[in-house]
């Protein structure tokens, strides 16, 4: 073994480690001393988001003292920026061990003299945004890794407004936490007093805030007995969905009973995400039973949603995250001009990777539209920036994620949940369906299709494989893409934009993120991503076409099908 991984294990071996982390190394440098390496290789990185990786021991890894580490160093930054006393919220998903870690960031944080909430018991990621908010925070955390397979965990780091952390709060909480050598750093215990439990009391007001964002009551009250089948995927969506539902006045919604329950082993699913079709098969399968209307799951923090519907032939289809976003943000934009609430400064906010579509909708409603780097923590830091300017109305991107009205600062399943319902309701009115309206849009806007391939490099070069190829692109760009020219070439780590034709070029005014992207001349665009919290880079990409009357939608869609294609083709993916 490397001698400086050795060394790292040692100080485990012989430190202030609890017996069964000893033992567990013991256990691991006589059976596997190649996952030993892993575990000890590197420190868990505390990203600009927090920290996320696999459970177990080792400086690399999701345990009780790279949380309590974290932790400690987060409280040192806190204390630093708000000398008058500090406050944080803390909540948990359904993971394993997801309960133990926020009980420990909880200790740590109150022996540091913090004021501590922490939910009773699991609760949805978006109510803990909305706490921090409700209850005056400074900060807050959730035990969560999202959507990832079980064997992970993860801890996501918030500021006084909700959202997660932005600069130059991200780089800082960074160097704090990079300060803490050693566990003998932290202090772990003595501050009990500090923690307050709370629960039903903000259950109830983050529901009324859902309830508040719904846009026809009294549609709903005309279909309240549409079919809604639900899923939580065995996470925390179970806590609050099914009464928000009621509140909304729906009274025929199914729980998917095999998994209904929270469980961190998530036994039905490879990987606890509404985005994969395997994930959400038990609730197609209910769905089709019962002849629903619509299909909703969330997965295990409830930040995230995914909706199936019936296509034209009554066959069940799952909707992608571009697609949820577009019917989201065009029913919100269009309901709000129908109810003459609409203001001449609404503004819509999704990513640099969401599809283009979501422009053309804001332009033929008059609405201003804004693109940020991914992630919702950026659409938060605008909407901060635009405050008492612009109003916000909705955000979202591609990865399944929206974000309705600006009492929370996070992607939030719940209410969107609420809202597509509510939308399935209006469209039921209308005498048509969901995958009807996406349709009639693209008629109307154009027919927007996106795909996104995703490349998994593990182990300890995967990392370098991934910087290899986003090198690779960077310094010999493609001059064209299936034959199209590449017109634009953005460069958001360089913060540059260029046109490789006419060697134009200008600033990309956004944070640096290793995010590059093609625009061609047919209108097709290109993104590579490499993704902040799991080894893969992501490929996204967007092609278009007019799209005359909805019976042409079958051939249009395949022909846009073939054109992804001969992209992925051309590109060697």
């Amino acid at each position: 073994m490397d001698a400086a991984i050795q060394s790292k294990v040692d100080v485990w071996l012989n430190g202030n480690f609890d017996e069964a982390t000893k033992e567990e190394i013991k256990k691991l440098q006589q059976d596997n001393p190649s996952e030993l390496a892993d575990a000890f290789y590197k420190n868990l990185e505390f990203g600009t988001g927090g920290l996320r990786g696999l459970m177990g021991v080792g400086t690399n890894r999701m345990n009780k003292y790279t949380v309590g580490m974290a932790t400690q160093g987060y409280a040192n930054y806190l204390k630093q920026c708000f000398p008058g006393g500090v406050s944080v919220a803390i909540a948990h998903d359904s993971r394993n061990n997801s309960r133990f870690f926020a009980e420990t960031t909880a200790n740590v944080f109150a022996a540091n003299g913090v004021k501590v909430y922490l939910f009773e018991a699991l609760r949805p990621t978006p109510e803990l945004s909305f706490a921090i908010r409700t209850l005056k925070c400074q900060g807050g955390v959730v035990c969560t890794a999202s959507h990832n397979p079980k064997e992970y965990n993860g801890y996501k780091a918030y500021w006084d407004d909700g959202s997660q952390l932005v600069p130059p709060h991200d780089k800082n909480v960074i160097k704090e936490v990079d300060k803490i050598a050693s566990v003998d750093d932290v202090k772990w215990s003595g501050g009990e007093s500090r923690i307050t439990i709370i629960g039903k009391e903000l259950d109830e007001q983050y529901m009324e805030m859902v309830k508040g964002l719904s846009v026809y009551p009294e549609v709903i009250a005309k279909h309240k007995d549409l079919k809604i089948v639900y899923t939580p995927i065995h996470g925390t969506g179970i806590t609050l969905l099914p009464q928000v539902l009621k509140n909304f006045g729906f009274d025929n919604v199914h729980i998917v009973k095999e998994q209904a329950v929270p469980d961190g082993n998530f036994p039905t699913v490879a990987y606890p995400n509404p985005e994969e079709s395997e994930a959400m098969s038990f609730g197609l399968k209910l769905a089709e039973e019962l002849d629903a209307d619509i299909l909703c799951g969330t997965d295990p923090d409830a930040d995230r949603l995914a909706i199936g519907v019936k296509d034209s032939n009554g066959q069940w289809v799952l909707m992608n995250g571009n697609q949820t976003a577009v019917l989201a943000f065009n029913y919100l934009m269009e309901a709000r001009k129908t109810k003459g609430i609409a203001k001449p400064n609404d503004m819509v906010i999704t990513t640099i990777v969401t599809t283009p579509m979501i422009d053309a909708i804001a332009k033929g409603n008059g609405v201003g539209c804004y693109r940020v780097l991914t992630g919702f923590k950026w659409i938060a830091e605008l909407i901060r920036q635009k405050e008492g300017k612009e109003n916000y109305i909705i955000g979202g991107e591609e990865s399944f994620g929206l974000m309705i009205g600006d009492k929370i600062r996070d992607k939030d399943g719940i209410s969107a949940v609420a809202l597509l319902c509510e939308m399935a309701a209006y469209e039921k009115e209308k005498g048509r369906s969901l995958y009807e309206k996406m349709i009639d849009l693209y008629v109307q806007y154009g027919f927007y299709k996106e795909h996104l391939i995703s490349i998994t490099k593990k182990g300890m070069d995967g990392q370098q494989q991934i910087a290899a190829m986003m090198e690779s692109y960077r310094n010999n760009p493609p001059k064209t893409i299936n034959d199209s020219l590449v017109v634009k070439l953005l460069d958001y780590e360089l913060q540059k934009g260029s046109n490789p034709q006419t060697g134009q070029e200008w600033k990309i005014e956004l944070p640096k993120s290793n995010v590059l992207q093609f625009i061609l001349a047919d209108g097709s665009s290109i993104s590579a991503r490499p993704s902040g919290t799991e080894p893969k880079i992501k490929f996204y990409f967007s092609v278009n076409t007019k799209l005359n009357t909805a019976a042409e939608f079958d051939k249009v869609n395949k022909e846009l099908d073939e054109k992804i294609k001969a992209v992925i083709t051309d590109m060697k993916l």
